[in-house]
């Protein structure tokens, strides 16, 4: 299955496919919104993390608790996503955050989902259009089904012991514990491996070659039960991506370490 589109590509499918910009920024959270407004792909609608693909924060369950399924669906619907529609995602970071929209939509039982190879960045570079205007609400029939079983909770991973084989998809010093920006407690779930989000891509943001995401999981091709985190359950998805290209099975923690660490802060 192809989970990437090429600047190209969507090029020859404007009008065809239903887009979604997911630019955002953890340190600036309205720089998406306003990116947006400045100029997107055309008849593209913009997925802000926290307003459409996240749900509302408590005291634990992460920063990025996973939305509600009739919400996300209401908002999928209106941008015309019928149940066999294709959707194209982007960002202008690394995927960080289309990955995360491209496992979501998935995770809710939406099976073609493109993620736009160098994001919008890409898309400029290859002389894309760009639009100011925001696209008339439409009336799409998706409705949301998760798929429970793509996901743990901090619950799930406590009563496994050592079943599962964790991944924190961190960079080494949040990992390590040496720095903390936007948790309130520093470190990583006992017996993590650290395998960082951004090494799935290229400086760029363009997704390396299904050798090099095969390379990079190689020495935990024979494990099973794998279980994918990291900060909030965003950028995990990235190597959630990197290993369905390597033909890996994971799941994902969506709370994350800023669930599990808040069992801990005080």
């Amino acid at each position: 299955m192809n989970h990437f589109i090429t600047s190209e590509q969507l090029k020859t499918q404007l009008g065809k496919v239903v887009i979604f910009d997911c630019r955002f920024n953890l340190m600036n959270k309205t720089l998406g919104s306003e990116q947006y407004r400045e100029g997107h792909i055309p008849g593209a609608f913009f997925l802000d993390l926290e307003k459409d693909l996240s749900g509302e924060t408590g005291t634990h369950g992460g920063r990025h608790p996973l939305p509600d399924a009739e919400i996300l669906s209401k908002k999928l619907r209106a941008a015309g996503v019928n149940q066999h529609s294709v959707v194209v995602v982007y960002d202008d970071s690394r995927m960080a955050y289309a990955a995360h929209a491209w496992w979501l939509l998935s995770y809710f039982g939406h099976s073609q989902v493109l993620i736009l190879d160098g994001g919008f960045a890409g898309w400029v570079d290859a002389g894309g259009a760009i639009d100011r205007r925001e696209p008339a609400l439409k009336n799409g029939n998706f409705k949301a089904i998760a798929q429970e079983n793509w996901i743990v909770t901090r619950d799930d991973i406590l009563q496994a012991g050592t079943a599962f084989t964790l991944i924190d998809s961190r960079e080494a010093k949040r990992y390590s514990g040496e720095e903390e920006p936007i948790d309130p407690v520093a470190g990583h779930i006992p017996g993590a491996l650290n395998y960082f989000w951004q090494d799935a891509t290229t400086e760029q943001g363009f997704i390396k070659s299904d050798d090099m995401q095969r390379k990079r999981w190689e020495h935990l091709s024979q494990r099973e039960n794998l279980v994918v985190y990291c900060g909030s359950g965003v950028t995990a998805c990235v190597n959630l991506l990197s290993l369905e290209l390597s033909g890996i099975k994971a799941k994902l923690y969506p709370g994350s370490w800023s669930d599990w660490c808040s069992y801990f802060s005080k």
